[in-house]
């Protein structure tokens, strides 16, 4: 499996690349937290990944690094539009979040809506150096 990055203009002639973009015209938002201690400490510069299998590809669409607040704010992620007079569950496209760095690898499998945000807490073991 290839990992390709969301701007990879290969990608966009990709025919199952190009079925997820008509299944996912809406934008939905995702925030990462990660801290440690009970979301005492923030913890800074644990490296994000956001990705999803589409066909052969692992396509990412989001990578960074965790700001002093433990933040990072504003990722946009493709989402089925959302239908007005839907009264069933809403419709939603999974992703997959890796987290590294500061001792820590971790997956979380996430699921992103049209028009909604969603709050992805990572929790982080601080090593003995980090407790002044």
């Amino acid at each position: 499996m290839n990992d390709v990055n969301i701007n990879d203009p290969r990608l966009q002639m990709d025919p199952d690349y190009q079925k997820f973009v008509r299944d996912n015209p809406g934008r939905g938002y995702l925030k990462i937290r990660a801290s440690s201690i009970n979301e005492a400490i923030p913890a800074s510069g644990i490296n994000i990944k956001v990705s999803k299998v589409i066909g052969n590809n692992n396509v990412i669409f989001f990578e960074g690094s965790t700001d002093l607040s433990g933040m990072i704010n504003d990722i946009v992620l493709p989402a089925p539009r959302a239908i007005a007079n839907d009264l069933e569950v809403p419709k939603f496209t999974e992703y997959k979040i890796t987290a590294t760095g500061n001792g820590i690898n971790q997956e979380y499998n996430i699921s992103i809506c049209c028009s909604i945000t969603i709050i992805q807490y990572i929790n982080v073991i601080p090593s003995i150096g980090d407790v002044s």
